[in-house]
């Protein structure tokens, strides 16, 4: 396979076949790897622009109903403090990150019983009637009933991550959840007019090339407005303590390979190669990043919501994450969004339809 030829096709174009995409994942020269990730930014540059979004992440519960394998705050883990933010402290802060001037709030939680549709669709419209900012959640599956009054009550965006596409292996991580009903619920969440975001971690025990390829072809193929990738990072407190962090330069050719073959998604430099490599946020938002997502958890809350430990910034001041955001951004001489930042997909498709008479046009949100 001529790497010269592939590498155009990566700019032009993206659709990449399976042997192409396990080809440029087993690139292990230096070298070649840097032009792979120099076609993803510059992909990025076409499709998306210099901006770079600023995501302020709220972790409201790190209580979880799951059992899931690799996650610290995973259900049968008793040496962890759980706790729950109050709606009304959650609207507050909302109210206090619009003030910053900050655009999208995104609210994240363990599969928690105790936030139920009524609580979370309540938050959702007293931050709307009260800020400007757009709404993210990530709360893990929830009955498609739950996804319609959310949105219903102005939520923009739904997070959740497939973990990985490929279902041995996603059966090994989740005894006690089901591939096909994770997939169900990221096709619901699209039917019901979500922004929806999937996401994939790299170097999960028991994962392969091939393994990684699944997920890159799932980005292909359902274009997801939103995809986080970040490596896995083994939890003492869970049953795959002792294993190896996952690899950075992996990581990077899985967000590079995101961005080719989604062209215009949403892609964010995670925290978690952030906290595995001291410049991780700026070499993934030089691979085709283009979304950051701050802590703006309180510290009391903050150091409990340990999915993984170690996580950068964990315990340091939300003004110091926000500015520490703010000058890696720098770093890479891109700018900072001061739009909402919403589905470059979704604009695509309104305008499109905008262009076929007697076709209604869908309420974007946008």
């Amino acid at each position: 396979m001529n790497l010269d030829n592939l590498i155009q096709k990566c700019v032009a174009s993206g659709q990449l076949s399976r042997d192409e995409i396990l080809y440029l994942l087993n690139l292990d020269g230096d070298d070649d790897v840097a032009r792979l990730l120099r076609a993803a930014d510059d992909v990025r540059k076409a499709e998306c622009g210099d901006a770079v979004q600023i995501r302020a992440l709220v972790e409201i519960s790190n209580t979880c109903a799951r059992s899931c394998l690799y996650c610290g705050i995973r259900a049968p883990n008793k040496d962890i403090v759980r706790y729950r933010m109050p709606a009304d402290e959650i609207v507050e802060l909302a109210g206090e990150l619009n003030k910053k001037g900050l655009k999208t709030i995104v609210m994240q939680s363990g599969e928690d019983p105790y936030y139920t549709a009524g609580i979370v669709a309540d938050i959702v419209r007293r931050i709307k009637d009260s800020t400007q900012m757009a709404i993210t959640l990530c709360f893990g599956e929830r009955p498609e009933e739950d996804y319609r009054l959310w949105k219903q009550a102005g939520a923009d965006r739904y997070l959740l991550r497939h973990e990985t596409a490929n279902r041995d292996l996603y059966a090994k991580l989740h005894p006690d959840s089901d591939f096909d009903h994770r997939m169900r619920c990221l096709y619901a969440l699209r039917e019901i007019g979500y922004q929806v975001g999937a996401g994939c971690m790299v170097g999960i025990p028991g994962q392969s090339v091939d393994n990684m390829a699944d997920d890159i072809e799932f980005f292909r193929d359902f274009q997801p407005d939103m995809a986080g990738i970040g490596p896995y990072i083994p939890h003492p407190d869970t049953p795959f303590a002792g294993n190896p962090a996952g690899d950075v330069q992996m990581t990077l050719k899985m967000v590079a390979l995101a961005r080719i073959v989604t062209r215009n998604a949403l892609l964010p430099a995670t925290t978690a190669i952030g906290s595995i490599a001291e410049m991780g946020c700026e070499m993934a938002l030089d691979a085709g990043a283009d979304v950051v997502m701050p802590n703006y958890t309180p510290l009391k809350y903050r150091v409990h919501y340990e999915i993984y430990p170690n996580k950068r910034c964990i315990t340091e001041d939300p003004a110091f994450d926000d500015l520490a955001t703010r000058l890696q951004i720098q770093a890479t001489n891109r700018r900072i969004s001061n739009d909402p930042g919403h589905s470059r997909k979704l604009k695509i498709s309104k305008t499109l339809a905008d262009t076929q008479e007697g076709v209604p046009i869908p309420n974007l949100g946008i």
